[in-house]
């Protein structure tokens, strides 16, 4: 597959590849989160390309997908090893780190007289020559410890572990008892052994490692644009803000790890979900675009209240609540029901738009700004021979050039001002969001 930097450029579109994992790309309080996520997100917009996440559910398949291009970057943290450089191209390296052995203190080892502890525990990997270490197949852990067995002139035994395991899901199974030792990064192992404190890392099983991305080996123009992004990047205060972030905030690690509305813990996206879901499928909406719609109004907060005095989950104005019967918009099921309500009224006003997913666009655009004003940047469109009844690169333009004065006093346009930029991020945020829970939440 040749697919470089100018053919990414013309589709307008970046393919990432990653893993679901605790500190890569994951979902908490319903909002999209991870390390690899926070910087691509930037990369993206440095490259003026719109991002498409791509998860891989099986870690194995990584380097694969991308020479078979399903995405154009490999964006999750692998260790640069001569053998992964014959198959593909690295970046810059991202950060440092080395690996450790991750074993499980005795249950009691609060109690335990420290001495007595370290008699219990591996102190050097050594004392590994004859044990089991169990490991992700095909990941660099296995290859460092095959290195291990021969440098120490003895056999470490490797248990290989399913590709479908990211390494915190595999450290979370020592922690638990279920796995006796395995290998970690260092920063993983660190953020994890936070929340987990039965677990011991203290013992190094390699040098500093550099970890990096990847591009396919013909695609030396993106590479390329990637180094240069990372070389500057490097220096902006963001840079460590990001790695800190997820690999040092210990405290919200542990409260994202305690949360129901992790999505490493449950498919959950708010507390709102079986209401969101009930009222979605009255008016035939999958339910993860309406909490997407409720996170972009008051991210789940049922108090939230603006200052033009929009109030509750679905931010209802006092008349349109009024003439939904909505008495209390603070009550999260009133102001979902209300709100499902509206939304398909402001539907059923775009009956002549034949593309479901266009006329759910010009709804939600109604949604945020009036439906008057779409239907002026409808009439605005038709004038200068677009297609109104498309939404996306037609009337999203024309809802921006409503906030023009020459546009807006033209004689066609009925209800004048609107300031276009908020309809316009508003949908495409909308859609942005629900793209990534469609990845981690089943219908």
């Amino acid at each position: 597959m040749k697919r470089d930097l100018e053919a990414i450029k013309k589709d307008g579109k970046l393919k990432a590849l990653t893993v679901y994992s605790g500190t890569s790309y994951f979902l908490y309080k319903g909002q999209p989160m991870g390390y690899e996520y926070e910087l691509l997100k930037r990369l993206a917009k440095h490259l003026d390309l719109e991002l498409e996440m791509v998860v891989v559910k099986d870690l194995d398949e990584l380097i694969t997908k991308l020479n078979q291009g399903e995405g154009d970057i490999l964006a999750h943290g692998l260790a640069i090893t001569g053998n992964r450089k014959t198959s593909i191209s690295f970046t810059n390296y991202l950060y440092l780190t080395k690996q450790v052995l991750v074993q499980k203190k005795p249950d009691n080892w609060r109690t335990m007289h420290w001495h007595k502890l370290e008699n219990v525990l591996i102190q050097d990997a050594i004392e590994l020559l004859q044990d089991t270490v169990s490991i992700r197949k095909g990941s660099s852990y296995s290859e460092r410890i095959a290195n291990l067995s021969e440098e120490l002139g003895g056999n470490i035994f490797i248990k290989e572990l399913s590709g479908q395991m990211a390494t915190d899901e595999i450290i979370k199974q020592v922690a638990e008892g279920n796995i006796k030792y395995t290998i970690a990064d260092n920063n993983i192992a660190k953020i994890m052994a936070s929340y987990y404190p039965v677990l011991d890392i203290e013992v190094p099983v390699s040098f500093s490692q550099r970890i990096g991305w990847a591009t396919r080996k013909n695609s030396p123009e993106l590479l390329k644009a990637i180094n240069l992004w990372l070389e500057d990047f490097r220096t902006e205060i963001d840079y460590n803000i990001i790695y800190n972030k997820y690999f040092k905030n210990k405290k919200n690690f542990r409260r994202r790890v305690k949360s129901d509305f992790y999505s490493l813990n449950k498919e959950e996206i708010s507390p709102y979900d079986e209401l969101i879901q009930k009222y979605a499928e009255k008016i035939n909406w999958d339910w993860r675009l309406v909490a997407s719609l409720i996170y972009q109004e008051s991210k789940f907060d049922p108090n939230n209240s603006s200052w033009a005095n929009a109030k509750g989950l679905m931010q209802l104005m006092p008349k349109t609540a009024q003439e939904l019967g909505v008495q209390d918009r603070s009550d999260p099921k009133q102001s979902i029901s209300g709100g499902v309500r509206y939304l398909n009224q402001i539907w059923n006003n775009f009956d002549k738009i034949e593309d479901p997913i266009q006329r759910t666009k010009f709804t939600m655009a109604s949604y945020n700004c009036g439906m008057y004003h779409v239907k002026d940047a409808q009439k605005l469109a038709s004038k200068r021979g677009l297609d109104a009844s498309i939404w996306d690169d037609n009337v999203e333009d024309m809802i921006l050039a409503l906030s023009h004065p020459k546009n807006y006093n033209n004689s066609i346009i009925k209800y004048g001002y609107v300031r276009g930029v908020e309809p316009y991020n508003y949908v495409n945020q909308i859609f942005e969001r629900y793209a990534h829970y469609t990845q981690f939440i089943k219908k």
